[in-house]
């Protein structure tokens, strides 16, 4: 007997979401059977576009949907907490984008909830899923530098970007952590885990919202992350894992990286790649 397909919706319509919606329609295990936008136009021109059977103009049509069995959330980050909230209080399970909410008490409530009705919830931080990037987290694991003592990764794009763009705008979530900076720190925590200590300084614009962040976390083992994330200057989105036996170096484009190089000592410098698509 063939696998049942998982019915998916998607709520909002925007470039992350059809990008997301791209892909989902080409996987066998999966059916996109519902798509949500606040405005009806918007949600049929997407339902059209990958040929969605329904499309709702309003959020709860689609959350009360009992067709669906997981809601893909990708709204703005200022919105993820009323929509990924609606969809589990509705029964669904949900994958929220990241930054997966704007603040430690909204995620500790949408965690709550989902606890309290059963529901699958996860921040959909693609990174973690990456093959090149579970090949070197493997490698970390398996001893191949020793043990980790620092951890550093950057992500900044060099813009301009006017007041009026979304990451400029304090409503819409905007500023370099949120949007970029998730990056870094989910890098180092998937490492390291969790941090005992974080340290952070921030540029922030006449808006209020962070145009570049530096951090530094810290581990009880002694372990160090440094870390930074920028809206005014581009970086070489580069990550380094130093280890008391080598070093992985990834040279750009860490969080879907094509290559990274593993130094340990005695030995000659070891490259491993991406599989061709």
């Amino acid at each position: 007997m063939a696998e049942q397909k998982v019915r998916w919706g998607i709520l909002a319509t925007g470039g992350i979401a059809a990008a997301f919606t791209a892909d989902l329609v080409d996987l066998p295990d999966a059916e996109v059977v519902a798509v949500a936008s606040r405005r009806q136009e918007s949600a049929d021109a997407f339902a059209e576009r990958f040929g969605i059977p329904r499309a709702y103009g309003d959020w709860t049509s689609l959350a009360e949907d009992g067709d669906i069995d997981v809601v893909y959330v990708a709204t703005p980050h200022s919105a993820h907490r009323e929509a990924a909230g609606l969809c589990l209080e509705a029964g669904r399970h949900v994958l929220c984008e990241k930054a997966f909410t704007l603040n430690a008490r909204e995620a500790a409530e949408l965690v709550a909830l989902a606890k309290a009705r059963g529901s699958f919830l996860m921040e959909a931080m693609w990174m973690y899923c990456n093959p090149l990037v579970r090949r070197l987290k493997a490698l970390v694991d398996d001893g191949a530098i020793g043990e980790v003592r620092h951890v550093q990764a950057d992500f900044g794009l060099a813009g301009p970007f006017p007041p009026s763009h979304r990451l400029r705008d304090p409503a819409q979530g905007g500023g370099a952590l949120l949007d970029l900076g998730v990056y870094p720190v989910s890098f180092a925590q998937l490492l390291l885990g969790e941090p005992s200590d974080v340290t952070a300084r921030a540029t922030l614009s006449a808006e209020g919202v962070d145009l570049q962040t530096g951090a530094l976390l810290s581990w009880d083992n002694g372990a160090l992350a440094s870390l930074h994330c920028s809206i005014v200057g581009g970086t070489a989105t580069a990550a380094s894992i130093t280890g008391s036996a080598g070093r992985i170096d990834v040279p750009g484009g860490f969080f879907f990286p094509e290559r990274f190089v593993l130094h340990r000592d005695g030995r000659d410098p070891q490259e491993f790649t991406a599989d061709p698509a």
